[in-house]
């Protein structure tokens, strides 16, 4: 006689599905204990885990015991569970179910571990020395982390498959004869999945890179597998799909290593030519007295006469990438231009217009 002998009648009543009752009652408590088990196993794991880790100087295992704590809670959930389930004294064909199941859930949490392992390691490669030392990786390594997370995932949906009795071989086979369909069908997605790897590829920009194209400027937030998002100047958020980017002409702002400044300067045609040398003095001196002048291609060159005005051609570059330093430099610089050309007792050149009257006679 065996302890299920000496519980109720009722209890040992055959149930629906082919339980007892006692079975049917006593299954969600047991899933329950063994989520309690697998709950306090987990945390235990990854506390031990974690002060292994923080007896090593590499900062990975930390990481990686500090994300794994559900896929650990899961794992530890399905063995208690399958330990647990011994107390039911299933039927045959109810064991094979629930061990099914059972299965089914470590394939889960088996996957769910290698997700994590791929998020750390794409954080932890993307802040290390050698990714910091090429700037290139900033757009490579979570292109290469996302497609990383969608091949496991495939790889899990494979394996979940296979575990269930499907045919995976042939449902393989159909994928292939679908997928070139799939394939004419999503060109563009395609077209933009590969736009993303040639960008961050040929590098053209990068996250945090100012860029103008077709008259969109603003600055890259976002180089995601599908699309680029760019914050423009007015704040608003302009989406580009990747294979339409890759072949447009883009201006990225970030290289360069000095910004020019250019202007033409008109004076009064009353201006003598004493006057103009003395000018063109003056302005080149201004230009000069600038600690971050860039001095080996300054231009300061009556450039042309006019009917009514002499110009003055001005272009000089300074050492700055920082637009509103250079906005300042350039503030400073036009207010002493006027003083300059105020100081060799001339004028800028006012706009004239001649209006012709009927008679023919200027008025």
């Amino acid at each position: 006689m065996t302890w299920i002998d000496h519980l109720p009648g009722p209890l040992r009543a055959m149930g629906p599905r082919g339980l007892m009752w006692w079975q049917w009652m006593a299954l969600p408590l047991l899933l329950a204990a063994a989520w309690v088990l697998g709950f306090l196993l987990g945390r235990l794991t990854r506390s031990l885990l974690g002060m292994l880790a923080r007896r090593t100087k590499a900062t990975w295992d930390d990481q990686l015991a500090m994300s794994i704590g559900r896929p650990l809670t899961l794992a530890w959930t399905v063995a208690a569970a399958r330990a647990l389930m011994l107390l039911l004294v299933l039927p045959e064909g109810w064991e094979r179910t629930v061990h099914g199941g059972l299965r089914t859930a470590l394939y889960v949490a088996f996957f769910w571990f290698l997700l994590r392992v791929v998020t750390v390691g794409g954080q932890i490669l993307g802040a290390s020395t050698w990714a910091l030392a090429r700037p290139a990786s900033r757009s490579l390594v979570p292109l290469g982390a996302s497609t990383a997370k969608i091949a496991v995932m495939a790889m899990a949906v494979v394996a979940i498959l296979a575990d269930l009795g499907f045919a995976v071989t042939s449902l393989v086979a159909g994928l292939g004869i679908g997928g070139l369909a799939l394939a004419l069908a999503g060109q563009k997605t395609v077209e933009n999945l590969f736009g993303a790897f040639s960008i961050g590829v040929d590098q053209p920009f990068r996250v945090g890179d100012f860029v103008s194209f077709e008259g969109v400027m603003g600055t890259v937030e976002v180089i995601g597998l599908r699309s680029t998002r760019i914050r423009t100047l007015e704040r608003t958020v302009v989406t580009i799909p990747n294979g339409k980017l890759a072949d447009m002409r883009i201006e990225s702002f970030a290289p360069r290593d000095r910004i020019r400044f250019a202007t033409v300067l008109g004076l009064s045609r009353a201006t003598s030519a004493d006057q103009v040398r003395g000018v063109l003095k003056g302005l080149e001196a201004a230009l000069r007295a600038q600690p971050k002048l860039w001095p080996d291609a300054l231009t300061v060159r009556l450039k042309e006469i006019t009917p009514g005005s002499l110009d003055i051609e001005v272009q000089a570059w300074f050492t700055t990438t920082d637009f509103p330093e250079f906005q300042r430099i350039r503030e400073e610089l036009l207010l002493g231009f006027m003083g300059v050309v105020e100081g060799a007792g001339t004028a800028f050149a006012v706009p004239t217009r001649v209006v012709h009257t009927g008679e023919g006679r200027p008025s």
